[in-house]
């Protein structure tokens, strides 16, 4: 938890004193309290430069111990210097100044955050009706216009939109070729600009705000691509949403601008405070639904939310659809096209199909995140080379399958504002209102239904940028439809039943737009099984302050079915399928082990003295090492304290830099902290007590980089005590000592990993079925599609698998049968 510095001086090395328990706290107090002492300019400049370090250190976890010491650091450090300038008696105005922008800065960031997202999700909007427009006509007045501005004012089209041809199996043609340019247009820049562009990012981004670094995950190339390939995706008809990858490049704008400020680059809690709120603002441009992107921020998004991460996540919501709001999009005034008001109540009998569909959308959501994994582990298994060839054929399959029927052919955010509104007063697509055309209807939604729910599975996690709320709002949406029909067409069958007595006569019984909205909130919440920020988003887009109660039934059911088939949604089986070092707070594990159980035991530590600089650099060439525990002795093992690989590589490659001499390698290093009682500023050096350091008798002082107070547990501590620090402290590695002793060290992943053991032994059979399918899937699409193996060594690999694979086939076999000759069972 030190600061650290590499400032080379020439003392005498002290004697060790190993510190005990007490004294390891009151020194972690003490270097807070002190901060940088006089050296402050070198001392800022050196953190800096081992900060821009970690944040290269790819698929590595942040110490948030150490990083809010170093922020409490910087805090004393100006409150000093404020005490010094006030002492002087005079203030210049221009101090005062830098005073109330370091002051406001966080705002002002949150500000401009907020303005970018907007105006990029405007930009986005807009683009995305043209593309899924464009695929099916054109506007003869201007091209750009798309079929809603062409036709300003109608309800079914208008002389100025025009189809692209006559002739209706041209124009199917046309529709298919449009949307396999557009996926193979979006694959091709995910994959040669920015592959982190791909998928949703949600389940990154969790990790992300929890402490892990993924490079480039949010750089600037990410946000590039991510908004030029994302209305392409979604203008190709592919079963996927552009609510998702909102969020994705929401906090990518937010990680690009808050980059620009010292304050931001410097200290990972700030940047966590700042990609929370982005989070928040890009579901909240996504559903027009500010407060609603709070919540979900909170409920789904972060691991850690404070007040003051809950008010920047508001105002920077409050910006965010403030500037949409001001670009008006769609020119209506609403926020998302699927927006809708109803001015209707519901009934008590209402109840019944209501908890229908909230048991569907937990059915939904259980299914789809069950299957879907099976094909993301198919698709990581065979087809990761073949990312643009799957995109384009995902693409071209459904736009066959989707054209036919009225309700796939459209975009799903257009098609969901059709089956929210009410029949009375709105435009009647395709028949949707007609008494006459009730099976019809009831058969066109049904097989929406189901086409949709099997699209989305297969879609879902191919590499362009893709979501999975709307998808699963637009399932849930056509199955309400259908309820909401089915139930209009009993109480016409039966209007004067005792069911219906609490209708009113002169009013419409039933809505069935109202059982499409309640659909949508169903599956979101199966598939996300996020709660209470699906009745505020609802709640949101409706204002009907009637239909919270109904929502939160249907939720509520939703809730209780999903918990039946695990906990989780989607994004938190996606960390988990990943791999990724995250520590869910909605699971709660009852393991019954010590953390010895987990630990690491043959750990390698570094003794305070004696180890030579070339040692210690062989040490740092190992790629598995993290960081070291430092020991009194390798004898005793008496732990002293704990130095991070990062620290430790920056403070001798600085070393070598500015020493005008080669240092020996056999040169001794001192690891000893520094002694607790000290009066001096606690100003970390490197130091050498001997000025002719080429020669082996040098000796290399690294005490000031050594953490005396790392996390430390004993070796009986339950595993799920352990975890719950890792979730709530955030260290990045936990050390195991017994009456002083190091006997091993824990990480996060050493916990999932035990985890992940526990949880396949439940289920081993299945999972190795599971395996055998997938092998036997990809079997098939090797021998029936030639052009997989046309004219690459790939190819003749396979071909060599294959006789391997039936080689080995043929000999088990052979064993199996001199086998069952040898016990007699066949003659």
């Amino acid at each position: 938890m030190n600061a650290q510095s590499s400032s080379v001086s020439l003392n005498l090395s002290q004697s060790l004193r190993r510190p005990s328990v007490s004294s390891r706290i009151s020194y972690a107090v003490s270097t807070a309290e002190r901060g940088e002492g006089n050296n402050a300019p070198a001392q800022s400049q050196i953190e800096e430069e081992i900060a821009e370090i970690k944040r290269y250190e790819d698929f590595t976890t942040i110490d948030w111990v150490q990083d809010a010491a170093q922020e409490r650091i910087r805090r004393n450090a100006q409150r000093r210097k404020a005490a010094g300038v006030y002492g002087h008696g005079k203030v210049s105005w221009r101090y005062r100044l830098w005073e109330s922008y370091d002051a406001a800065q966080g705002w002002i960031v949150v500000t401009l955050i907020g303005a970018a997202i907007g105006l990029n999700a405007a930009f986005l909007n807009i683009v995305t009706e043209w593309l899924g427009d464009v695929k099916t006509g054109y506007c003869t007045t201007a091209f750009y216009l798309n079929e809603n501005f062409c036709c300003w004012g109608e309800d079914n089209g208008c002389p100025n939109w025009h189809t692209w041809t006559g002739f209706e199996p041209a124009n199917y043609f046309i529709y298919i070729m449009f949307a396999t340019l557009f996926a193979f247009t979006a694959a091709t820049l995910v994959k040669s600009f920015a592959p982190y562009a791909a998928g949703s990012g949600i389940s990154e981004i969790k990790c992300i705000i929890a402490g892990f670094v993924m490079k480039g995950f949010l750089g600037f190339w990410t946000l590039l691509i991510k908004s030029l390939a994302l209305p392409l995706a979604i203008g190709s008809g592919l079963s996927v949403g552009k609510e998702g990858p909102s969020v994705h490049y929401a906090v990518c704008t937010g990680n690009v601008i808050s980059r620009l400020f010292a304050k931001y680059r410097r200290n990972a809690s700030k940047t966590r405070e700042i990609l929370s709120a982005c989070a928040a603002a890009g579901v909240a441009v996504a559903f027009g639904s500010p407060i609603g992107g709070v919540l979900f921020s909170l409920e789904e998004m972060s691991n850690h939310f404070p007040l003051k991460t809950l008010w920047r996540s508001y105002f920077c919501a409050l910006v965010a659809t403030a500037v949409l709001a001001a670009m008006n999009p769609f020119r209506t005034g609403q926020l998302v096209m699927f927006q809708v008001k109803y001015d209707r109540s519901w009934h008590l009998f209402e109840t019944i199909p209501y908890i229908f569909i909230g048991i569907f959308g937990g059915l939904y959501g259980a299914f789809v995140i069950k299957w879907n994994l099976e094909v993301q582990s198919f698709r990581k298994k065979y087809l990761k080379d073949w990312a643009i060839l799957e995109a384009t054929l995902l693409a071209a399959g459904t736009a066959i399958i989707c054209y036919p029927n009225a309700f796939l052919r459209i975009d799903m955010t257009e098609s969901m504002e059709i089956l929210f509104l009410e029949c009375e007063g709105a435009e009647d697509y395709h028949g949707l209102c007609e008494q006459d055309r009730f099976w019809s209807n009831i058969l066109s939604l049904t097989l929406a239904t189901v086409i949709r729910v099997l699209l989305v599975i297969i879609s879902y996690g191919c590499k362009v940028p893709a979501g999975i709320f709307v998808p699963s709002m637009a399932i849930g949406a056509t199955f309400g439809r259908t309820v909401g029909v089915i139930m209009q067409g009993i109480y016409r069958a039966n209007p004067d039943g005792m069911f219906f007595s609490a209708c009113l006569p002169d009013e419409p019984c039933i809505t069935p737009g109202t059982y499409a909205f309640l659909g949508a909130a169903a599956a979101l919440s199966g598939i996300m099984h996020i709660t209470v920020s699906v009745v505020v988003i609802m709640f949101e887009l409706t204002g009907a302050l009637t239909y919270i109660l109904p929502t939160m039934i249907v939720v509520g059911v939703t809730k209780i079915v999903s918990e039946l088939f695990g906990k989780g949604g989607i994004a938190d089986r996606m960390i988990w399928f990943s791999g990724f070092p995250f520590l869910d707070n909605k699971e709660e594990h009852n393991f019954g082990v010590p953390v010895s159980t987990v630990m690491t035991g043959d750990v390698v530590a570094i003794p305070v003295h004696g180890m030579t600089l070339g040692a210690i650099e062989d040490l740092l060439k190992e790629p598995h090492y993290q960081g070291f525990p430092v020991v009194e002795n390798v004898r005793t093992n008496i732990l002293v304290g704990y130095i991070g690989k990062t620290e430790l590589r920056y403070a001798i490659d600085r070393l070598r830099r500015d020493t005008t001499m080669a240092v020996n390698p056999q040169a001794k290093c001192n690891f000893s902290p520094p002694a607790v009682t000290s009066l001096m500023p606690m100003t970390p050096t490197v130091t050498i007590n001997n000025a002719d350091f080429s020669t082996s008798s040098a000796s290399i002082d690294f005490s000031r980089y050594v953490d005396a107070t790392p996390v430390a547990v004993h070796p009986r501590l339950p595993l799920e005590t352990v975890m719950d620090m890792f979730r709530k402290i955030g260290p990045r590695v936990i050390l195991i000592e017994h009456h002083g002793k190091l006997t091993g060290l824990v990480t996060v992943k050493d916990c999932l990993k035990y985890q992940f053991k526990v949880e396949a032994a439940v289920h081993p059979r299945e999972e190795r079925e599971m395996a055998k399918g997938h092998e036997k899937l990809w079997h098939v699409f090797e021998w029936r599609h030639p052009e997989v193996q046309a004219g690459s060594e790939r190819a003749t690999q396979l071909e060599e698998a294959h006789w391997k694979m039936a080689k080995i086939a043929v000999e088990s076999s052979i064993d199996t049968i001199r086998r069952l000759v040898a016990e007699g069972k066949i003659q």
